[in-house]
């Protein structure tokens, strides 16, 4: 519709990511200051009223503008959605509340592609972003009518704008570097990324309210290995649906519909297992459930590097089938052993940390 170049395009979703990624951090920090619900309620407005203005957008330009004002939205979203539950459930429940949360964002993230393709084929793709507001007003009517109090444990410190320039700057390096690559440029870009990090790391240890703690990174092991977990799950498997969706459709000869509906067969195994699996892990050691999930998860992994044009869809299936097991195994369990190892005056924090490693992984992943 507006005729733009696929590098362009691709801005689209990028601009969304890069800005959600780069704000996680601070807004979760915002929210542990000046209260979660008001910095989540915030969130939704943001992103619905972003929404509506992408579904009206007259360019390309705008339209990559709104989104960008879109992942600000879901940066608030993503940096208190999982430190309120963490908040109002009591430690022996907080497994099986994040296990459904869990299966609500596997199934978001993998029907999304789905459901976005069939509404662009039956609808146009503006119907994409009118579809949400509805939904949003559901969730605001929520909020006021079922979310009571308020959580801010860091009310009174002061907000480090220094350290979230640095942090932000340094994303948008990494971030922008990675969809230059092969270029060199791309390589410099990832660099100065690099040196970002380590000048970030030297003025949070001297600020005197830091966005981000680094003694959770130092000396608390559980907070800094599942959080590298995290990372390193979404970075081997997110690039999964993509590469599927363009075999079953270009190799397969599959249409995009009957594409979406196979590649279905995942999140639907996620979305039923993980609160069952949340619930385990309030029993058992998180760590164990979460190294037996990234085990299943390599075991669903393995079979797809022998892909060819004449593999049988069973064995497509299956092997997407192991991927949601791995995925409900590992998701529940390694976001409470991240929350449970952080006192409540961070869960903020901890909480956009996660998400931030969901958006690098994914940016990795497709890289």
């Amino acid at each position: 519709e507006f005729a733009v170049d696929a590098v362009l395009l691709s801005w689209v979703a990028t601009s969304y990511l890069l800005t959600a990624a780069m704000l996680l951090v601070p807004f979760g920090r915002i929210a542990d200051i000046y209260g979660m619900k008001r910095i989540f309620t915030y969130g939704i407005l943001i992103f619905t009223g972003a929404s509506l203005l992408s579904a009206i957008s007259t360019s390309a330009i705008l339209l990559i503008s709104f989104r960008a004002l879109q992942g600000s939205g879901a940066a608030m979203l993503f940096g208190t959605g999982v430190a309120i539950l963490t908040s109002v459930f009591p430690s022996v429940e907080r497994g099986k509340a994040l296990g459904v949360n869990v299966a609500a964002v596997y199934s978001g993230l993998s029907l999304g592609p789905f459901l976005g393709g069939f509404l662009t084929q039956h609808f146009g793709w503006r119907s994409i972003f009118l579809a949400y507001v509805p939904l949003a007003l559901m969730a605001i009517a929520l909020i006021f009518w079922k979310l009571r109090g308020e959580w801010a444990e860091a009310i009174g410190e002061k907000f480090d704008l220094g350290g979230s320039i640095i942090y932000s700057l340094t994303l948008i390096a990494i971030i922008y570097g990675l969809s230059l690559l092969p270029s060199i440029l791309g390589a410099l870009i990832i660099l100065m990324g690099f040196v970002g990090i380590l000048a970030f790391v030297k003025w949070e240890t001297k600020a005197e309210s830091p966005i981000l703690d680094m003694s959770l990174f130092r000396n608390n092991r559980v907070f800094a290995f599942s959080n590298l977990a995290a990372l390193i799950n979404y970075g081997a498997t997110f690039a999964v649906g993509f590469l599927l969706s363009l075999y079953l459709q270009y190799i397969k000869g599959f249409s995009p519909q009957d594409t979406g509906l196979i590649l279905v067969s995942q999140p639907v195994v996620q979305a039923v297992f993980s609160p069952f699996i949340g619930r385990l892990s309030d029993r058992v050691e998180p760590r164990i459930v979460a190294s037996m999930g990234m085990m299943m998860t390599v075991v669903g992994l393995f079979p797809l590097s022998f892909l060819n044009g004449k593999t049988a869809l069973e064995f497509i299936v299956g092997s997407l089938i192991l991927l949601g097991f791995g995925f409900a195994l590992f998701s529940a369990p390694n976001t409470s052993a991240v929350m449970g190892s952080v006192e409540k005056r961070f869960y903020g924090v901890a909480s956009a940390t996660i998400g931030t490693m969901r958006l690098i992984g994914q940016m990795l992943s497709m890289g």
